[in-house]
């Protein structure tokens, strides 16, 4: 798992400055925790979304945004509540799923969503 910085974010998943049109700029599909120190939820889904970083190692990138720290980046995506989750696949738009998933729904989206096996 990375933190990501917006300067990060705009070079590994999409630069929403430049572009009008979704491009995806990584070289694995990933996702994107939006989380903030106090949250209570993101605390729970934290190890889950390490563990799954781990296990899909390779084939898939976890990356986390401090909500606090990157206001702007949090805005630009309408994050409204967090934890909020963005899975990115290579191909298609990304996909917004809100709270603290359960593994089994997480690694369902990997799979459905990310085409991840």
């Amino acid at each position: 798992m990375q933190n990501l910085t917006t300067e990060a974010f705009k070079t590994k998943v999409f630069d929403f400055e430049q572009n009008k049109e979704w491009k995806f700029a990584g070289d694995k599909p990933c996702i994107v925790d939006f989380y903030a120190d106090w949250c209570g939820p993101c605390k729970m889904i934290a190890p889950v979304l390490d563990e799954l970083s781990q296990k899909y190692a390779g084939k898939l990138d976890v990356y986390k945004i401090n909500t606090e720290e990157e206001q702007a980046l949090a805005a630009a995506f309408g994050i409204q509540s967090i934890p909020s989750m963005l899975f990115v696949p290579m191909d298609g738009k990304p996909q917004m799923a809100q709270g603290a998933l359960p593994k089994d729904a997480l690694e369902k989206a990997i799979s459905d969503v990310l085409k991840v096996q």
